[in-house]
């Protein structure tokens, strides 16, 4: 079941197209098998909200341009849909995005980046600088990896109280959660240490329950125990693939009887 208006997938922190590592694994064929049409933002792994927001907004340009289509359907992960709410807020975006999807994105800052920043400022400078180097040579254009942390903090916001309001546009949100740190692979030393941070929120490992909802909040992605990076497919255990290839089905599905 394809849906009215192309979809663009925009990745999270530290993902990338390299080799054999693809940012959404097989979930951009899955949607393209069910005939859809789909894109991959190619967002920096490590660029700010503000740079990434940038860069995907000439990709959509490009993506309209090139289908003759009004508007995409954006389904952002984690950091991607904080780059991709810049960009509908502060860029004129608005009027080009039908709908805007966000999974496990820290609308609210997460714990583990606030933690990180109360480590001596030189030493966070030292880490950040090999950082940025390493994924220049990766292909990114700015990588910031101070700034981006220091974006992810926890925030107080309101925005997205307004968000949907102010620009008319559907906008859902989903979470995860991980019961056991050996539910996870991936996942399980980021969960070990937001529990050093955080020790009641139900969390995914980087974003607590709360931190996701934005817009409509759908609940999570499955009722079982999963990571944050194994919702994108990113090393999800085999027993668990099918049912995350079937969520992603549903999201398009929905989208499709909404009318986008």
């Amino acid at each position: 079941m394809k849906t009215k208006y192309p979809i663009i997938l925009v990745h999270g922190l530290c993902m990338k197209d390299i080799l054999f590592i693809k940012s959404f694994g097989k979930i951009d064929k899955i949607l393209k098998d069910e005939g859809c049409e789909v894109y991959k933002s190619k967002v920096d792994g490590f660029g700010s909200i503000e740079t990434n927001a940038s860069i995907l907004k000439d990709e959509i340009l490009k993506i309209i341009d090139k289908t003759k289509c009004e508007k995409v359907n954006i389904i952002a992960h984690s950091k991607g849909g904080l780059d991709a709410k810049y960009m509908i807020q502060n860029l004129e975006m608005g009027k080009y995005v039908a709908s805007f999807t966000t999974l496990c994105t820290p609308h609210k800052g997460s714990p583990i980046a606030s933690g990180i920043l109360k480590a001596p400022r030189w030493i966070l400078k030292i880490i950040a600088f090999f950082i940025n180097l390493w994924y220049k040579i990766l292909g990114d254009k700015k990588p910031n990896a101070l700034k981006v942390c220091e974006e992810l903090a926890l925030v107080n916001s309101v925005e997205e109280e307004t968000f949907t309001v102010d620009k008319g546009l559907y906008c859902q949100s989903y979470s995860s959660h991980i019961e056991k740190a050996r539910d996870t692979f991936i996942d399980a030393i980021p969960f070990i240490f937001f529990r050093l941070f955080d020790k009641t929120s139900v969390t995914d490992g980087l974003v607590s329950e709360d931190s996701s909802k934005f817009g409509e909040y759908k609940g999570p992605v499955l009722d079982e125990s999963i990571g944050h990076a194994a919702v994108t497919d990113f090393m999800a255990q085999k027993k668990k693939k099918e049912k995350l290839y079937a969520f992603y089905k549903t999201i398009i599905e929905d989208l499709n009887k909404r009318g986008y």
